[in-house]
């Protein structure tokens, strides 16, 4: 089973993306939002979705967070105190919650760092998902920071059955 593409939108070159609260310091989770926003909106206007809709979302990402990773490792190597919102931010998974709940989406939330093509990775595991009846949509993120610290690129899909919109 191959799952359509019901939504799509990229964030690439459009400047910074807001910010998004309880997030500091990195551009990685205000783009992960931003991108996502893009792209639930183009499928539902506004949200929240409705509950039941069994939506997951599936963040994939080859290096991660790598200003805030960078930040936590400057600060220890030179003796610093990390602030407590790094602990909760660094960890992918907690902007894929944050997107989930900001949406309404009550599926599995799934990070993924590939070793191969990030997209295909990433819709393989939302169409296991699907298949196994875990959802009946997904929203497959994909983003990768810049290695220079500028925003980098995001891509939001949303997968499922039905007509793209």
């Amino acid at each position: 089973m191959t799952a359509e593409v019901l939504a799509e939108a990229r964030w690439d070159g459009d400047g910074t993306a807001p910010g998004v609260p309880g997030f500091v310091h990195s551009a990685f989770a205000p783009l992960v939002v931003a991108v996502a926003d893009r792209c639930l909106r183009r499928r539902y206007g506004e949200g929240p979705l409705p509950a039941g809709n069994r939506t997951a979302v599936v963040l994939v990402s080859a290096s991660g967070d790598r200003a805030s990773a960078a930040h936590v490792r400057a600060t220890v190597a030179a003796g610093g105190r990390i602030g407590p919102l790094f602990f909760f931010q660094s960890v992918p998974n907690s902007v894929a919650g944050h997107v989930a709940a900001r949406w309404g989406l009550d599926g599995p939330v799934v990070c993924l760092s590939p070793t191969g093509d990030a997209r295909a990775e990433g819709a393989a595991e939302a169409d296991l998902l699907l298949y196994d009846g875990d959802a009946a949509q997904a929203l497959l993120v994909l983003i990768e920071q810049a290695p220079d610290g500028t925003p980098g690129e995001a891509t939001a899909v949303l997968l499922g059955e039905g007509t793209r919109q």
